[in-house]
């Protein structure tokens, strides 16, 4: 028998005047584990996270968050799990330390209890001789490291992160997601969006895909890939890309134009090297893997989404 959900939602459905936004969908976040939902911009997956803590209520469906029914126990379920939102929401006039002391009192920790955590939590987010630093003094990497130690400042087990590496440089990204696997190997439980497929690919154990408010698909990122992408994907682009998607097109399983790329989706990528090799030399042709945005594409389009 597997172990109680941190996490579970069964047929959620949220609509907002004629639309509804989230549509029947279920989830299960065990312990120890990285749940990642991925989408296009407006396809529910910040109102899932607002459900899922009772900050909204549903129109249908069930939510019980750390063994507490939501919304109706929302703010003992709260109690007893950390947030990382979307955009900064650290008080600008404290400073490092003073963040982290006043978010712990608002879970009822004195400060005798806080002082002795805040070293840790300052070194686990890289940010050691910072603190006294006010917040205004910090970089954008800085403010998302501290907004993360400071979802940690109470111990929960749970912790709700909505795109929390969104306009960071690649070294704060992979600090990041080194510290969210540590927190993973001690226990702790995430519920992750992204808009990084190699972010979800690196951390999660499971992704659901979801699109206008419905869970597309739902698995290991390994088993997604395999499911729903061809082994081999070639992306060509430059001179001669035309010529190449008329030649690829009887080969592949697969073929897709995005702007001045072409992507050939192949399970015999040596068919379609030796195909490409007669043409113009100005053709660029990059093989790779199958991975995770390819399964992304292929389930919610390549349209842009606003």
């Amino acid at each position: 028998m597997s172990a109680p959900a941190l996490l579970e939602v069964k047929g959620l459905v949220k609509r907002y005047g004629g639309s509804e936004v989230v549509r029947g969908l279920d989830l299960r976040v065990g312990r120890g584990e990285c749940f990642g939902l991925i989408g296009p911009n407006g396809a529910g997956k910040t109102t899932t996270i607002r459900l899922c803590l009772g900050l909204i209520e549903p129109d249908s469906g069930t939510i019980e968050l750390m063994g507490c029914a939501v919304p109706a126990q929302a703010a003992a379920a709260r109690m007893r799990v950390g947030v990382v939102t979307q955009f900064d929401s650290l008080d600008p006039d404290f400073t490092v330390t003073e963040n982290l002391l006043v978010y712990g009192r608002y879970y009822g920790l004195r400060d005798a209890q806080l002082l002795p955590r805040i070293p840790a939590l300052l070194e686990f987010a890289a940010l050691g001789g910072r603190e006294h630093a006010p917040i205004g003094e910090l970089s954008g990497g800085m403010k998302r490291r501290l907004s993360l130690a400071r979802a940690l400042i109470h111990d929960p087990a749970l912790l709700f992160l909505d795109e929390p590496t969104t306009g960071l440089d690649p070294q704060a990204r992979h600090l990041i997601w080194e510290r969210l696997k540590s927190l993973l190997a001690d226990g702790k439980s995430i519920l992750l969006t992204t808009h990084f497929m190699d972010e979800a690919e690196r951390l999660c154990q499971r992704v659901m895909v979801l699109d206008h408010g419905i869970g597309l698909d739902e698995g290991a990122p390994d088993a997604l890939i395999e499911r729903h992408c061809e082994p081999t994907v070639f992306e060509l682009y430059g001179a001669g890309v035309d010529e190449a998607a008329r030649v690829l097109a009887p080969l592949a399983q697969r073929v897709e134009r995005s702007g001045d790329t072409l992507f050939a989706y192949a399970r015999d990528p040596a068919l379609l090297l030796d195909a490409l090799r007669p043409l113009q030399p100005g053709l660029r042709v990059l093989a790779r893997a199958g991975n995770l945005e390819d399964v992304f594409l292929r389930l919610t389009g390549r349209q842009l989404r606003d």
